[in-house]
């Protein structure tokens, strides 16, 4: 006979070798599907069924129940979270040699689309805590040219938006909130209103990329604001430039939010703030066992925001080398990511003669350091003793 001792260190070597040949992803989407496997089938044969494919009473319905869950007046479904900012910034009427200010630590997005309609790209640095754009470098960043800001919510949290509002404000600036990390996040103002992330600039953009907290099972996003004039913009941009079929009062483009992935994110919608809870519940649980390494810093958590840990990112010490860190972890079938490892002014489409290598320091330093560790919805306790504790022996090792 086993003992119960000999029978449960069988069962943790048995589950520690699936778990090798088994990598732990950063999300697992499949495990998650089959949950909701259900409502999920049923959504896509009802499109099917109706043959609605395009702006069918899907993307209707998920419009009306984004716009309630946001507390939004407008919901302006499209192809995808660029073509969001595209949108956004069409709608504005921005013109070529306009300058928009962003963050220089963000996926490239958000200056792919300012060059790719002729304005200029005003790169700020990022603050070394909740790695949003640096307030006061924004308002030295501004010009006579500059016409709009796009503050980008990384990794979950909520930049600053009470200064970034008043910012704009004072200097007559539109605001594009790049929401596509961090919807379903609240933010606190000092008067004490919350409001979610996305509602609050002239324009919010969000992406429904299936690895976001919201994600479909393809390419989708959404453009919001409170805007009644805007908003009509904003409609008829996507939608070739027409407000009345085969009359185009404006440029646009063809942007649509398809049917199916419409069907998919009414029924996952409903289950947002759960995994939105999900995600903080891992982020605890890395949190504590980080809490007393030296060689890392675990995520700043901002009292004007609540996180949504689309990515949990730690920051390892300089003397840490991350792709030894990365590669051991690999070994052991746990997945890791670094988001991002260029700065935007060091890729080689966007260098400029107006940046150089050294002036956006925290930004520099991030790239050189972060390190991205799975979380999803789907992670329990076993799984994250496993990787917290693989982590920790490497760094003891050190």
């Amino acid at each position: 006979m086993f003992s119960v001792k000999t029978i449960t260190l069988h069962v943790v070597f048995l589950s520690l070798f699936i778990m090798v040949q088994n990598p732990i992803p950063m999300v697992d989407l499949a495990s998650q599907y089959q949950k909701i496997k259900k409502e999920i089938d049923q959504a896509i044969q009802t499109v099917i069924d109706d043959t609605a494919f395009i702006n069918g009473p899907h993307v209707k319905s998920f419009k009306s129940d984004l716009e309630k869950y946001l507390d939004v007046k407008h919901v302006i479904p499209c192809g995808n979270g660029t073509d969001a900012l595209q949108i956004a910034m069409m709608a504005l009427g921005l013109k070529h040699g306009d300058e928009v200010i962003t963050a220089n630590f963000t996926f490239v997005a958000t200056v792919e689309v300012i060059a790719l309609l002729g304005l200029t790209p005003v790169l700020v640095d990022v603050l070394p805590d909740t790695y949003t754009m640096d307030i006061e470098a924004v308002k030295r960043a501004i010009t006579p040219k500059t016409k709009a800001i796009v503050p980008v919510h990384l990794f979950g949290q909520v930049a600053d938006m009470d200064e970034l509002m008043e910012i704009a404000e004072e200097n007559n600036l539109f605001v594009i909130e790049d929401t596509a990390q961090a919807i379903g996040a609240d933010y606190t103002f000092k008067s004490g209103r919350v409001a979610k992330a996305g509602t609050i600039g002239h324009i919010g953009t969000t992406s429904f990329f299936p690895s976001k907290n919201l994600g479909c099972y393809g390419d989708g996003g959404a453009i919001f604001t409170n805007d009644d004039s805007l908003a009509e913009k904003l409609q008829s941009v996507v939608n070739h430039g027409m407000k009345v079929r085969y009359y185009h009062d404006n440029v646009g483009v063809n942007s649509r939010l398809d049917t199916i992935q419409a069907a998919i994110l009414s029924v996952k919608l409903p289950y947002l703030d759960q995994y939105n809870k999900s995600r903080r519940e891992v982020a605890d649980y890395y949190d504590r066992a980080f809490s007393s390494c030296q060689l890392l810093k675990t995520p700043y958590r901002s009292p004007q925001s609540t996180h949504t840990f689309h990515q949990y990112t730690l920051v390892l010490d300089q003397s840490v080398d991350r792709e030894t860190l990365q590669s051991y972890l690999n070994e052991q079938g746990i997945s890791s990511a670094v988001y991002y490892p260029v700065p935007l002014h060091l890729q080689k489409a966007y260098r400029d003669e107006r940046y150089k290598e050294g002036d956006f320091p925290v930004t520099e330093h991030l790239c050189e350091n972060v390190i991205s560790l799975p979380i999803h919805t789907e992670m329990n306790e076993e799984i994250l003793k496993y990787i917290t504790d693989h982590v920790l022996n490497f760094l003891k090792s050190l």
